[in-house]
């Protein structure tokens, strides 16, 4: 165990790095703005290959009851939140403001955790997370690029976060596993996401990108796909072969070299 502990922390580390990068690539420089259709694919991408291997074998993934799937479904429009959002905001901000803004939704669960369930809340743990709100309240000011609709998109994702966080530590006693949960996710951002790129735009104006037919964007678009993938894969055993507070280190570790960019 401690020498698979390691590996699989640095290859969490890794997929973290080059899946935050490769979409950052992908939203800033290539410029492929169209949130609906990049989450969407990455979503298809990721359902897909989660589908393949529970058929497989390689991953276990219980037949969930229809009321199981249908409580979660609200986290389900979360997650859709969360990545749309995410998406909108990477597109406009650098990658260490947005990871700043992103931990910054440690405070809803800290809150939740003292003020509704009672929780014993350790002084360090306070700490840390007024650290985090005072770091991530004193970006706008100190930003020189500063962008209005980045930081309101970058809040609207930490707050889907946050509350995400929240339902997915009250679904701990539930039959769902963590896969199942992503499996759910999946799908509905599929469903979600495809409906809405016509709505919002997106798939129409994605016609007029300029490097529609190029390599790179297809192997840029391939890459992210795959990432996302195999990172949510690595999230999901690191934590469960490790404490919570071991898992927060190796978050901690894997977005130092990113904030550090």
């Amino acid at each position: 165990m401690y020498l698979k502990r390691p590996a699989a922390g640095l290859s969490f580390c890794l997929f973290y790095l080059a899946s935050y990068f490769t979409n950052k690539y992908v939203l800033s420089v290539l410029k492929f703005t169209y949130p609906t259709l990049f989450q969407g694919w990455q979503t298809l991408v990721g359902g897909f290959l989660l589908h393949v291997s529970w058929k497989l074998g390689w991953v276990e993934i219980s037949c969930s009851t229809r009321s199981e799937v249908l409580t979660w479904l609200p986290a389900s429009a979360l997650f859709v939140g969360i990545i749309y959002a995410g998406s909108r905001a990477l597109s406009r901000l650098p990658i260490p403001v947005f990871l700043t803004v992103h931990n910054t939704a440690e405070v809803i669960t800290c809150g939740f955790q003292k003020f509704v369930q009672k929780e014993q809340t350790s002084l360090l743990k306070i700490c840390s997370v007024l650290f985090l709100l005072i770091a991530a309240g004193c970006l706008p000011w100190f930003d020189t690029q500063f962008d209005p609709d980045g930081y309101f998109w970058a809040l609207i994702h930490l707050i889907c976060v946050g509350v995400y966080k929240v339902i997915h530590k009250l679904w701990k006693t539930s039959s769902l596993s963590d896969l199942d949960q992503q499996y759910i996710n999946y799908v509905f951002s599929v469903v979600l996401l495809a409906s809405a790129s016509h709505p919002a735009g997106d798939l129409f104006s994605a016609l007029d990108f300029p490097f529609l037919y190029f390599y790179r964007f297809h192997s840029s678009c391939c890459a992210s796909g795959l990432l996302g993938f195999f990172l949510m894969l690595h999230t999901v055993k690191l934590k469960s072969i490790t404490s919570s507070w071991q898992y927060a280190a190796w978050s901690f570790l894997a977005k130092t070299p990113a904030e550090e960019v």
